[in-house]
């Protein structure tokens, strides 16, 4: 019984800590497109680059959000994993 237990808590540590990393990694993947192909817009419509500019941060803005809500789901699944009994 105590063994199964340990296991659930460390299987929730491990998928919380992968979970974070793969967070992780999808924010800066989504926000390093944004600038690139914002800088794109930038360079072929320069008359434009307010709004694409407004619009990029706006992006990252929501981007940042999302990551955030989604560590906090992980950091929330580690912690839960540990007090299971």
């Amino acid at each position: 019984m105590l063994t199964s237990l340990l296991l659930t808590g460390g299987f929730a540590l491990m998928g919380a800590g992968i979970g974070a990393g793969i967070v992780a990694i999808g924010a800066g993947l989504g926000i390093g497109r944004i600038g690139g192909q914002a800088m794109e817009g930038i360079a072929r419509q320069p008359e434009a680059a307010g709004k694409i500019q407004t619009a990029m941060l706006i992006i990252a803005a929501l981007i940042e959000v999302v990551s955030l809500f989604a560590v906090v789901v992980c950091l929330l699944i580690a912690l839960n994993g540990n007090l299971t009994f």
